[in-house]
C-alpha cells in the first residue's frame, strides 16, 4: 500500500463513492476493505467533515446484526456505555486499542499453541495473564467492581466453563492414553 488512505465520499443520498476507485461501493466493501487491512477516511461530500469513525460504528452495527452472533457482549456494551461521562473516558479508547493489539500479537501465539500441544495447555495461560490484565484495567476504571456479586448469568457462565473443563481434562486423558 502506498501509505495513503484512500477518500472515500459520503453523499446526502447515503451513497458513498470511493475517490480511488471511482466507483460506488456499499458499506460490505468497506468492511472487506478494513479485513485487508486496507486504510481509508470516510468524508462527508457536502462540508468535508471526517466521518470515518461513524461509518465504522455503523459497520460494526450492521455485522452485529447481520450474522447473528454477536462479538460484542451486553454486558461489555452497558459497560463501555457506563463509561461515557466517567473521569476515566479518555483512558479507554487507549486501552481498548491496546487491548486489541495485545490480542492480535497473541492470536497467532494461542493458534500455534492449540495446535501444538493440548498437553501443555498454554491456552489456558495466556487466557488468565488476559484476563487478569483486564481485570486490573477494569478495577482502575471501575473501582467497586472487583467487590461486586456475581450476577446469575456469571454463575451459569461459570458452571458451563466448569463443564468445559471437566470435558478438556477427559480429552486430555485421552490423549495421554493414545500416547503411549
Amino acid at each position: 500500500m502506498s501509505g495513503e488512505a484512500v477518500v472515500i465520499k459520503k453523499y446526502a443520498n447515503r451513497r458513498l463513492y470511493n475517490t480511488q476507485s471511482s466507483s460506488y461501493i456499499t458499506l460490505d466493501h468497506l468492511a472487506k476493505m478494513t479485513r485487508e487491512g486496507v486504510e481509508f477516511k470516510v468524508v462527508d461530500a457536502k462540508t468535508g467533515a471526517d466521518i470515518t469513525h461513524q461509518i465504522l460504528t455503523q459497520i460494526i452495527m450492521e455485522e452485529e446484526s447481520a450474522s447473528g452472533e454477536q462479538m460484542l457482549p451486553v454486558n461489555f456494551l452497558r459497560q463501555l456505555i457506563g463509561m461515557y461521562g466517567n473521569s476515566m473516558q479518555s483512558l479507554v479508547p487507549h486501552y481498548l486499542e491496546a487491548s486489541m493489539d495485545h490480542f492480535r500479537t497473541n492470536q497467532s501465539k494461542l493458534r500455534e499453541a492449540f495446535e501444538d500441544s493440548l498437553g501443555n495447555n498454554p491456552l489456558t495461560k495466556l487466557a488468565q495473564q488476559n484476563l487478569a490484565m483486564f481485570k486490573a484495567a477494569a478495577s482502575a476504571f471501575m473501582p467497586g467492581l472487583a467487590e461486586a456479586k456475581p450476577s446469575e448469568h456469571d454463575k451459569a457462565q461459570d458452571d458451563e466453563l466448569a463443564a468445559l473443563r471437566q470435558q478438556m481434562a477427559e480429552m486430555q486423558a485421552k490423549l495421554d492414553k493414545l500416547g503411549k
